[in-house]
């Protein structure tokens, strides 16, 4: 399998949306997409490793692709929103790794 960077996952996402998908939906409906995909997420999350069982027309087997559409809407809220993921992801390790360094290493709950 070919490997991606978040930026090329952006442009192919925009290239996508400009020549296949029309154009983009509203912000506010791709967050309400962006939910309602966390959410089937939860649901199979619940089931697998949760209490919950499946349904008989359920099954864990949909996991991957959730997660893949939760990435694919927020992408495309980044590309909205004139966010580069890549650099943000990037920025978003080093304030975890300043803040929290010590943090998690001190903590019992995870010994």
């Amino acid at each position: 399998m070919n490997e991606i960077s978040i930026k090329d996952a952006q442009q192919q996402v925009n290239n996508w949306i400009k020549t296949i998908g029309v154009r983009y939906f509203g912000e506010l409906t791709n967050m309400a997409i962006l939910t309602e995909e966390v959410g089937e997420l939860a649901r199979i999350m619940a089931r697998k490793y949760g209490d919950q069982s499946f349904k008989e027309n359920e099954s864990a087997e949909n996991m991957a692709d959730e997660m893949a559409d939760i990435l694919w809407v927020l992408i495309c809220l980044a590309n909205q929103t004139g966010v580069d993921l890549q650099e943000a992801f990037i920025r978003n390790i080093q304030k975890k790794t300043k803040r929290d360094k010590d943090r998690h290493k001190q903590n019992p709950k995870l010994e």
